[in-house]
């Protein structure tokens, strides 16, 4: 008997442009379902930004349906005021989770990057090709946000499976990964 598919969706907040990306779980087989930016940017009123951000959200929950949302920690800068708009823009994020009953999942930038490269300091494209060849698929968006987002809802599901003490994809961890892969391997 086949496990029930469950539905991740991963969220990249930013109050210029916010990443979201979603995966459905099979067992072992990992599907995108989908992957894209909301740009609040271009809205200029804060507040209108932030409600642009619950309702895009609130939005994608009620199309897909996720049993799991995880979003992106934001990372420490120096600008104040950009940390408290990117704040805002996580917590809305967060509250329209919460709204449709979804426990929420936070993950530091590095811990995804950790989690889907090996490498906690991996450059964006480095993410990117390597999402491209989990989840099999051959579009590099515009903006990296989509896929970083798209990288917190993964690494949400490697994350989940490793306390579970399950494997994903079939694979024993990275070594079992590079012995069945040798081609994707990169040699310095």
């Amino acid at each position: 008997m086949q496990k029930p598919a469950k539905i991740i969706l991963g969220i990249d907040p930013g109050t210029l442009v916010m990443g979201y990306g979603l995966i459905r779980v099979t067992g072992t087989k990992t599907e995108l379902l989908e992957l894209g930016v909301l740009k609040p940017g271009n809205v200029k009123d804060g507040y209108k930004k932030l409600q642009l951000i619950f309702n895009t959200v609130s939005g994608l929950i009620t199309k897909y349906q996720p049993d799991a949302f995880a979003i992106e920690a934001p990372f420490f800068g120096k600008n104040v005021q950009s940390m408290l708009k990117l704040g805002r823009a996580q917590g809305v994020a967060i509250a329209a989770a919460m709204r449709h009953g979804l426990e929420v999942t936070e993950y530091s930038p590095k811990k995804v990057k950790q989690s889907i490269t090996g490498n906690g300091n991996a450059g964006k494209e480095q993410v990117m090709k390597m999402l491209q060849a989990l989840l099999s698929f051959k579009e590099s968006p515009r903006h990296f946000d989509a896929t970083d987002a798209l990288a917190v809802a993964l690494c949400h599901h490697f994350q989940v499976n490793a306390v579970l003490g399950k494997s994903t994809a079939g694979s024993k961890g990275w070594d079992d990964f590079i012995k069945k892969n040798p081609g994707r391997v990169l040699k310095k």
